[in-house]
Formats: structure tokens, C-alpha cells, sequence
């Protein structure tokens, strides 16, 4: 994995509101006296809400002076996981899966529509709606192709009802989230195969 860098231009000050501080601190009460830093995935979860998406460096600051942690541990905590973006991400941020199940099952044709219509990974558009990024498993191989649009699963997708999605979101709709084909959850594709029908005995 390649290193996971702060963006350069950065907001000259983070802190969190009224509602946020409160929510901050009753979530760090949970933890038992020296173990506060345990709530700094939450907190920094929280900051990236607020923050519209993405971790500016003092928001990760703001929650090590509020865990008492060394700046340089959050910061570690915030480079680790991917789920923390480091810069500016779109309105709607789409996650495409590229592991081995969704690219069997075409997430490559998923991924020319990404380039075209967005641009490069990381790249927010001009109208500040999109970007994406490809990502690993999110654990949704029964159907994919599948990607993460900020905290929906859509899945199933063909290069058309991905579309059909992405052109809902631009105008401001809300596609319904999960299976974009006539599957329920994941459940076989035209329907149950077993138990069928009532047992004789």
C-alpha cells in the first residue's frame, strides 16, 4: 500500500461543536481511567463527519489533546486505516471494490465509468459531488460488483444501473441502496433453490 499522506492545503483550525464535544466526552467516559485513548477511533470518525468527509491535521490534533495522546498516535491511527480520508473527498464518495470476486464479475467496466465521469481516484470534481477511490473487500462478495457510496452498499451493479445510480445522486435523488438487480439481499439469483416446497412428513 502506498503511504498515506496529509493533503497540503489544510484548514487553519478544527474544533469540535457544541453537540460533537458533548458526544466527544460521553463516549470517552465509557472507558475505564487511563484507557481513554481506546475511544480514538470514534473521535476521529466524528471529526471526519464534521470535517465533510475528510481528517484535516487539526482535527487529528484537536482529538489528541482531547485523549491526551501524543499527536504523532492519532496521526498513526489516522494514516492505518483507510477509512480515514486524508483530503477533500465529494459529496458522495464511491468506494469500488477491485478484489478478486467484483473484478469476475466486472468491476473493471465500474471503474472506466469512475475515470470517465469523475476523473482520477482522489480527484473531486468541479461541482465538488463526486470522487472515488478503488478499495479492497467490503465483505459484499455474494453480490458483486459492488461499491460504497458514503455509508450505502450498492450492489449487483452493471455499468448501466451504476450509471442509473451516479445520475440519481447528481440530481440530488437517493437511489435505493443495496441489490440493483431483482435479488433479495443476497439471496440466489431468481429465487430460492432449497426448501422449496412443504415437507410430507
Amino acid at each position: 500500500m502506498a503511504p498515506r499522506r496529509l493533503a497540503e492545503d489544510q484548514p487553519e483550525s478544527f474544533a469540535f461543536t457544541a453537540d460533537n464535544l458533548a458526544w466527544a466526552k460521553d463516549r470517552i467516559a465509557k472507558y475505564p481511567e487511563g484507557r481513554q485513548a481506546s475511544a480514538v477511533i470514534s473521535l476521529l470518525w466524528r471529526a471526519q463527519e464534521q470535517s465533510g468527509g475528510w481528517l484535516p491535521q487539526k482535527a487529528i490534533e484537536h482529538v489528541a489533546e482531547l485523549l491526551g495522546m501524543a499527536r504523532i498516535r492519532v496521526l498513526e491511527v489516522a494514516t492505518f486505516y483507510t477509512m480515514f480520508n486524508l483530503a477533500p473527498v465529494g459529496k458522495f464518495h464511491v468506494q469500488l471494490c477491485g478484489t478478486t470476486p467484483c473484478m469476475l464479475r466486472g468491476s473493471d467496466a465500474l471503474k472506466k465509468i469512475c475515470h470517465d465521469r469523475i476523473g482520477e481516484q482522489l480527484h473531486v470534481t468541479a461541482d465538488g459531488k463526486f470522487s472515488w477511490i478503488e478499495v479492497e473487500c467490503l465483505g459484499a462478495c455474494v453480490n458483486a460488483p459492488m461499491a460504497q457510496i458514503n455509508y450505502d452498499y450498492y450492489e449487483d451493479l452493471t455499468a448501466a444501473s451504476f450509471t442509473k445510480v451516479l445520475d440519481a445522486l447528481a440530481a440530488g435523488r437517493t437511489p435505493k441502496p443495496g441489490p440493483q438487480s431483482d435479488r433479495q439481499l443476497s439471496a440466489p439469483v431468481g429465487g430460492p433453490t432449497t426448501l422449496t416446497t412443504l415437507s410430507k412428513s
